[in-house]
């Protein structure tokens, strides 16, 4: 059941049918929607418009082959077959340099202390998914860190923060049970009191907020 953003789902056959010709793509579009189709690729569950009868809104960030192309898509639900999610953190560990390895081994064991859940979306993670060149020498790692509390978070977030490792730069988002979803530097800066209200993200929008 799609529940929340960054969630992946892949479609039915009728599906990615009716996602190519329904739709006015250009040819470099219908060429990678082409080949997501033929490798049974997923997209990624976006943030949702307030009308849940126009579909489900999907995108495809694409690899470099495409240009990086941000492509936007509604489909009904009808068209999905599964829900999936992004990797797990340490799946990627073969996509660093071997120096990084072990660092990134014990980033994620220590991480994974304090969350329930720790993800790996982004240009890492699609390059894990589709084996495809999606990582650029200036691409950040980006976290879906499934905090179970607030103490849990500030942890976290001093973890991310502090890392004695030789790294990618970290980023992304903490993810609470209640589907809220913060970007994990902004709660740093919140909690610290140099703000009053932080951007918390939920599948149907967006909004300044006093508390998560």
């Amino acid at each position: 059941m799609v529940s929340q953003r960054h969630q992946l789902v892949r479609l039915t056959e009728a599906g990615w049918r009716g996602l190519l010709i329904g739709h006015d793509w250009d040819d470099q579009a219908r060429s990678c929607l082409v080949h997501w189709a033929e490798q049974d690729l997923p997209l990624v569950v976006t943030r949702q418009g307030k009308d849940s009868s126009a579909g489900l809104a999907l995108g495809l960030p694409a690899p470099q082959r495409w240009q990086r192309r941000r492509l936007a898509m509604l489909v009904p639900l009808s068209a999905l077959r599964c829900v999936d999610q992004f990797p797990s953190a340490i799946e990627i560990v073969g996509l660093l340099p071997l120096a990084q390895q072990e660092g990134w081994r014990q980033q994620c064991a220590a991480l994974s202390r304090h969350c329930s859940s720790l993800r790996v979306y982004g240009s890492y993670g699609w390059q894990a998914i589709t084996g495809l060149e999606c990582i650029g020498p200036e691409s950040d790692i980006d976290l879906l860190l499934n905090p179970g509390d607030q103490t849990a978070a500030d942890a976290l977030a001093t973890m991310l923060t502090d890392q004695p490792f030789d790294l990618p730069r970290l980023d992304g988002e903490f993810l609470f049970a209640n589907g809220a979803a913060v970007a994990w530097r902004e709660w740093l800066r919140w909690r610290a009191g140099d703000t009053r209200q932080i951007l918390v993200k939920r599948l149907a929008g967006a909004s300044l907020e006093s508390s998560c």
